[in-house]
């Protein structure tokens, strides 16, 4: 004889018991709820921007360029363009889209602005690809010899190896006492996972035209030959940032040699051996910047309408789910020669 069923508990074809066992995973449920969140926030950012952006108020301003369109000001003014973290000369620069074409828009935008007298370069980098960070940084030197602006860096947290390159380009530099700056030199990063591919199982079998062409393979150790054509650009590149650095600075080759082993330096440390010019602040370099473009008076600051929504886009990617791997990607990520810094 079958027990009775406690009174009241659901039978399986009830109501309750079928919503029960159609019920949404919990994990699902959560993951709905963030999706909707982030569209929520995107929304909120792109309101934000919309809000901002100047609306053209006399039949004059309708006909500006895009360019223009940064916050239109009637004082004279100093333009504010920062540069963070990794520089890569991919349109994406990162996932959202803050790369090297987007900043040297940015930038021509301020040189191109009759009212903007001078720039700021707010530097919080630890450099990036050679390519990406030369040709950021003779986009600076063309505002500065073409356009007749000039260009004054404040150091962060890091400007260190191609954040360097570029506030060395500038007319000045202004760091915090305590900015990590330096770190002068290049670094080609690969790694040899031959053990690792030979414990799983897997082997390389390349077909190539020449003995050079899968130079800086994982799959294998590296031959001297190799070795000795990867430091030849090695040299060439580090020769390069030397004597961009001698420029900038003002100094000779030889007297930047000794400070250019990839050692980094505080920002007090840089000021004495002449890295940078003075110890201060956002508001002093603004200060400085208005003075080298002969603004008087306490001038306006221009920024670009996409700074809050790339820092928003920015702070989406440190969050991402793959930051826990982050140290990793460096050693099996694509080699290649980088003004970077790696702690």
């Amino acid at each position: 004889m079958n027990e009775k069923e406690p009174e009241g508990s659901p039978q399986p074809w009830s109501r309750p018991a079928l919503e029960e066992a159609h019920s949404p995973v919990p994990g699902r449920s959560r993951m709905v709820r963030l999706l909707i969140g982030f569209y929520a926030l995107s929304l909120a950012a792109a309101l934000f921007v919309a809000l901002r952006a100047p609306a053209p108020s006399t039949p004059s301003k309708a006909g500006l360029k895009a360019g223009d369109l940064l916050s239109a000001t009637r004082k004279d003014a100093v333009g504010w363009l920062p540069i963070n973290g990794v520089i890569s000369y991919g349109e994406g620069g990162s996932r959202f889209g803050h790369g090297v074409p987007a900043t040297v828009r940015r930038l021509r935008a301020m040189a191109e602005r009759k009212d903007v007298k001078a720039i700021v370069l707010d530097v919080n980098s630890p450099g990036g690809s050679v390519g990406a960070v030369q040709e950021l940084y003779s986009q600076i030197q063309r505002v500065r010899t073409v356009d007749k602006k000039p260009v004054v860096a404040i150091l962060n947290d890091v400007a260190a190896s191609g954040g360097y390159y570029l506030a060395a380009g500038c007319d000045a530099v202004v760091s915090h006492p305590g900015t990590l700056v330096g770190s002068i030199g290049v670094i080609f990063n690969t790694a040899n996972v031959e053990g690792l591919f030979g414990k799983i199982g897997i082997r390389s079998e390349p077909i190539k035209s020449g003995k050079m062409k899968d130079i800086g393979s994982m799959t294998r150790p590296m031959t001297k030959e190799e070795r000795e054509l990867l430091q030849g650009l090695i040299d060439d590149a580090y020769g390069q940032f030397l004597g961009a650095v001698a420029q900038g600075r003002k100094m000779s080759e030889e007297s930047v040699r000794p400070l250019a082993d990839g050692r980094i330096f505080t920002g007090r440390q840089a000021l004495g051996l002449k890295l940078v010019d003075e110890l201060g602040d956002s508001t002093r370099a603004v200060e400085l910047a208005a003075k080298l473009g002969g603004i008087s008076g306490k001038p306006e600051i221009v920024r670009d309408a996409s700074d809050s929504l790339s820092g928003l886009l920015q702070m989406l990617d440190s969050s991402s789910v793959l930051k826990p791997y982050a140290a990793a990607l460096p050693v099996l990520g694509e080699p290649g020669l980088e003004y970077l810094w790696r702690p």
